[in-house]
């Protein structure tokens, strides 16, 4: 198992944040497997693109809320780590009060 659950869609309120502010989140070390994602389905070309990471946050983002991690951003970081045996990965989290 990669990720704790498969997700499709944001149960967390909206937050708000611009990249600006997600970039004044330091990164912290999550679990794969206690990640649930927002997104079903992943376009094949931006998981193995070269340059996928070039134009945005090196770090996925992450929203803590009401006890679980929700992957919002950087589902094909997350899987290009999977593929690589990692389990652990570098995030920013945002924690969202309840």
């Amino acid at each position: 198992m990669i990720f704790k659950l498969v997700g499709d869609g944001r149960p967390y309120p909206e937050h708000g944040l611009t990249n600006r502010e997600w970039a004044q989140i330091p990164p912290r070390q999550v679990r794969l497997d206690s990640l649930i994602t927002t997104k079903a389905m992943l376009d094949l070309h931006s998981l193995l693109a070269a340059d996928s990471t070039f134009y945005g946050d090196l770090f996925p983002h992450v929203v803590q809320w009401r006890g679980e991690l929700y992957l919002e951003d950087g589902l094909h970081r997350a899987l290009r780590a999977a593929l690589h045996q990692r389990s652990i990965l570098h995030a920013r989290v945002l924690d969202l009060p309840n």
